[in-house]
């Protein structure tokens, strides 16, 4: 086994480890060399120093990357492990050791980017696995947070589409653009875990991506003002809820679930078979209900842990 940082010549191989994983462990995510190149390599990723993988010849058996995120608002930084080892190769100690190797190399990206702020490894671990759980635990981490992923059908009956008095919702257009990220980021200023996103980082991440819906995206309008956001992305046959936001004001008088069943009725014309979202199971505003009010169901859950580092 060899181990070095990513390169771009093993982006078939990490799709094809990403595919095997996927399958292996049930989560049914559908994976492309197109994704892999536009989530690592069209962004300025510091790959020698974020990232390891350990190759098993021409395969790439197991990766790591340290995220290194764009604010540090609230004086912390915290930095997203994410990363998984090919089935055929698990119970070999691979996965403790890039866990070691995100311990080492943390501080230092960290310092990099937000020097004198104290700093955070994350991992989510899937509730369906107990050996990522048991490898978190082990290297010190401690559990923090729980998420879930909550889907419906499209086929049943859908909520009907009824927005708030003075209200009107609009399907995303690059002019709204910067309204839906300012609802964003005001509407997820008191959730867990969240930084405010900048123009760049939305731009990579949220509405300049190629699986970003534009025709399957809404915002919610008053006065001429974007007061709620849906954001969603194509995976596979499922439209994905990537975000969901209304500013505070107008909380509590049905914006959030006028936007969903809006969409949902979109989805269904537009051919998907279901809608998925990921939601904080601790959310203070009421999430789940409202998702719950739309018909979604909890199809799996996740804890994310926490270590500091810095």
């Amino acid at each position: 086994m060899e181990w070095g940082p990513l390169t771009q010549e093993d982006a078939r191989s990490l799709a094809g480890l990403w595919a095997a994983m996927a399958d292996a462990d049930g989560t049914g995510e559908p994976f492309s060399v197109e994704d892999v190149r536009e989530q690592l390599f069209h962004r300025p990723i510091d790959l020698a120093g974020s990232t390891l993988v350990a190759r098993d010849g021409e395969r790439v058996a197991a990766f790591g990357h340290l995220t290194v995120r764009q604010s540090a608002e609230g004086g912390l930084h915290v930095l997203r492990l994410w990363g998984g080892v090919h089935p055929a190769y698990r119970r070999r100690g691979i996965g403790r050791r890039i866990v070691g190797w995100a311990v080492g190399a943390a501080p230092l990206l960290s310092e990099r980017a937000f020097p004198g702020v104290p700093a955070e490894i994350h991992l989510a671990a899937d509730d369906h696995d107990p050996g990522v759980h048991a490898l978190a635990r082990g290297a010190g981490f401690a559990a923090v947070r729980r998420f879930a992923l909550m889907e419906r059908g499209l086929k049943d009956t859908l909520p009907e589409p009824r927005a708030p008095d003075g209200v009107t919702i609009a399907t995303w257009t690059p002019e709204l653009d910067d309204g839906a990220r300012h609802v964003r980021n005001e509407s997820f200023r008191d959730h867990w875990g969240t930084v405010p996103h900048t123009r760049e980082s939305w731009a990579a991440h949220i509405t300049g991506t190629r699986n970003f819906r534009p025709l399957s995206s809404f915002l919610a309008l008053a006065g001429g003002q974007v007061v709620g956001a849906l954001i969603t992305h194509a995976a596979g046959e499922q439209a994905h809820i990537m975000i969901i936001g209304t500013l505070r004001e107008w909380r509590g008088r049905g914006v959030a679930s006028a936007l969903i069943a809006h969409a949902l009725a979109a989805f269904a014309r537009q051919g998907y078979r279901d809608a998925g979202l990921n939601v904080d199971l601790d959310n203070p505003t009421g999430a789940v209900g409202v998702y719950e009010r739309a018909g979604f169901m909890v199809i799996r859950s996740s804890t994310n842990y926490a270590l500091p580092v810095r």
